[in-house]
């Protein structure tokens, strides 16, 4: 992993070589839009360019239903703003979703027709929306949100070399930092600021070296438009690392449920109705211990962590209890693959179970006591689905019988 180093540039001079590079090598242009206050600067800063050179790019916006009504206005407004240069598709599909506040829910479906009348919002009406099963050759209804991603950008690139503008900064989290910098990557034209992600498709982050104050510096002095949402969260006392946008139920945006409530009252029921654990999620999400698995737990009496770990499993429904226990089958076989001989200790030292370099059943009970669906607290991955393999297959199909 490539550590950061500075240039003798401002990141706004940067972020426009970036953009204006990627429209020197790319003819076919997507962006990536999700109504933030990361993915608005982008995309002006996109357009300009486009602009300049009357390009007309592709636009996505994978709406979760379940947001704010202010983003939805936002995202409305940017794409009247530049509709004569963009090939807009906002997207409003069932498509499966993480609900981390409850173990008896732990997926939802947006837009999913069958629970219309407990929608958040209404479908947004105007061209460009898209509504229907059929529309995308490879969509099946609840087909994942990571698979989409990937099976949309393939599908728009036609078999050509196409360039997504992804609007992430390395600020906001590990993960996004590694996305820049791991060393092993596949890069276009060896550019650190871009990742291959499949055949002929690249990510780009054109502001991924932007700090947070970087982006309303950039508001202040431009005077283009953004979204309000982001005034109420400042003034709700929200600091600025952690105003974030995204659908309210997953594992990390459960946090910022609460908000909700306070932001936008007329939407609050709605949001609490629309899946199971919505309020109790916002009531107990910051809290700590063994109430969502976070910092230190503590055992009840008289009992072990492999004993508290099964106490908890007997107190999942079937459905969610046979989920986790094939997925603690799984990791116990890695590690055992791995070489590690001998049954799992009770716990470890800490700094050795944090950076998984030891399995434990502390580590097991922190996952249930989270409601860590995929066990992503024991470095494990969320699996691709079979409509995701039969995509792939579809792709083969077609090489072989058009080479």
């Amino acid at each position: 992993m490539e550590l950061k180093k500075p240039i003798p540039k401002n990141v706004l001079t940067s972020a426009k070589e970036r953009i204006a590079y990627t429209f020197d090598n790319f003819d076919k242009i997507l962006l990536s839009f999700s109504g933030g206050k990361d993915s608005s600067v982008m995309f002006h800063l996109v357009m300009e360019e486009a602009i300049l050179r009357n390009r007309k790019i592709g636009v996505m916006l994978i709406d979760f239903e379940a947001q704010y009504k202010a983003t939805a206005d936002h995202a409305k407004e940017m794409f009247d703003l530049y509709r004569d240069y963009i090939d807009l598709h906002w997207i409003c599909l069932p498509i499966k979703l993480r609900n981390a506040v409850s173990t008896y829910q732990p997926t939802w479906t947006c837009w999913d027709k069958e629970r219309q009348a407990d929608w958040v919002r209404p479908m947004p009406k105007m061209n460009g929306v898209v509504n229907e099963n059929d529309f995308y050759p490879f969509f099946v209804p609840r087909l994942e949100f990571e698979e989409f991603i990937v099976m949309f950008a393939d599908w728009y690139s036609e078999g050509q070399p196409l360039a997504t503008f992804v609007g992430i900064r390395c600020d906001e989290s590990l993960n996004r930092f590694r996305t820049i910098a791991i060393a092993d990557k596949e890069t276009f034209n060896n550019k650190r600021w871009t990742t291959k992600v499949v055949s002929n498709v690249y990510n780009i982050y054109p502001i991924y070296d932007w700090r947070t104050k970087d982006i309303w510096v950039y508001n202040r002095i431009s005077s283009k438009c953004y979204n309000t949402i982001y005034d109420l969260m400042h003034q709700a006392g929200v600091p600025l690392s952690q105003q974030r946008l995204c659908q309210p139920y997953g594992d990390d945006q459960r946090r910022g449920l609460w908000l909700y409530h306070i932001l936008e009252p007329e939407s609050w029921f709605k949001v609490v109705a629309r899946v199971n654990g919505a309020n109790s999620g916002s009531l107990y999400i910051h809290e700590t211990g063994n109430v969502n698995g976070y910092n230190k737990i503590t055992l009840p009496p008289n009992h072990t962590y492999k004993t508290f770990c099964n106490l908890l499993l007997s107190t999942l429904p079937a459905v969610s209890r046979d989920h986790y226990v094939e997925r603690f089958k799984d990791h116990i076989k890695g590690w055992r693959k791995r070489g590690y001989v001998g049954n799992l200790p009770d716990s470890a030292p800490k700094e050795l179970e944090n950076e998984h370099w030891v399995p434990s059943w502390r580590r097991l009970c922190k996952v249930l006591l989270r409601n860590d669906w995929w066990c992503k607290g024991l470095g494990m991955t969320q699996p691709k689905s079979p409509a995701y393999a039969k995509f792939m297959q579809m792709k083969r199909n077609k090489n072989v019988t058009n080479p």
